[in-house]
């Protein structure tokens, strides 16, 4: 029987989707209340998903039903579904995201952190260490991995949407320097110097703007990573580790569902 797979990046302001061999299947603002299957653009409709947190189970179900129910059809019992989650997000979040996944009937449910798929899909391919820093919508995290795991991580609860477009560029470089900062004096091992050399991945929608990484790459005095369409960066990081573990055919007990990573 050939195993399907679903790769998701519920993100607070955007839902994407990305399946092997189609790549890109949807990237919609969230709308709980549309018809269509994988949601519509309306800027007013209720988020199910602020600051990373599933604030409203209800309608998170109901749309990743409705985008399962697009992608997969209605039994998915040889289907495999990978979620990204916030680096920081607590196990209360990540368990509801695990229960909602379970819900849709899937043969097994991975959850990873936002860090590692996108040290997937556009890091570099040595185990040393990495700063991953993603600009999102409602959060802003810089992530230390060290040989593919979490390090150290910094978030703030401040994102594109809520900053003066005037001043957005030097707020928001304000914001990553400060994480970055913190992060370098507690560092006994030299770690984020090196993640600094080998240059930081950046991924988010605050990665598409050339102010903000120009500004950025100059304050950290080094080269900056950015791996084809920053915004989609961390679902397509999600959709390359699902590819893995469906070519090797991985049991849901040696994928470890829903554990940090």
């Amino acid at each position: 029987m050939a195993v399907r797979g679903l790769a998701l990046d519920l993100g607070s302001s955007r839902t994407r989707a990305w399946v092997p061999g189609r790549g890109l299947v949807t990237d919609a603002l969230f709308d709980s209340r549309s018809d269509s299957p994988l949601g519509s653009p309306d800027k007013n409709a209720e988020r199910p998903v602020r600051r990373g947190r599933i604030i409203d189970p209800e309608s998170c179900g109901l749309l990743l039903g409705r985008i399962a129910d697009a992608v997969l059809g209605p039994d998915r019992a040889d289907s495999v579904i990978v979620l990204s989650h916030p680096v920081l997000a607590g196990a209360v979040q990540r368990d509801a995201a695990r229960e909602l996944l379970a819900g849709l009937g899937p043969m097994c449910v991975l959850v990873l952190s936002s860090a590692r798929a996108a040290a997937a899909y556009a890091g570099p391919r040595d185990a040393g260490p990495l700063l991953v820093v993603d600009l999102g919508a409602e959060l802003t995290e810089v992530t230390l991995l060290v040989g593919g795991r979490v390090a150290d991580a910094r978030q703030a609860e401040s994102g594109l949407s809520d900053l003066d477009p005037a001043t957005l560029p030097a707020v928001l470089v304000a914001m990553v320097l400060d994480m970055v900062t913190s992060m370098w004096r507690q560092d006994r091992h030299g770690a984020i110097r090196g993640a600094l050399r080998k240059g930081p991945v950046l991924a988010g929608g605050g990665a598409l703007r050339s102010d903000v990484t120009d500004r950025l790459a100059r304050c950290l005095g080094t080269r900056v990573r950015l791996a084809g369409d920053p915004s989609t960066t961390v679902v397509r990081g999600a959709g390359q580790i699902l590819s893995s573990v469906l070519r090797h055919g991985l049991t849901p007990a040696a994928a470890l569902p829903g554990r940090p990573r």
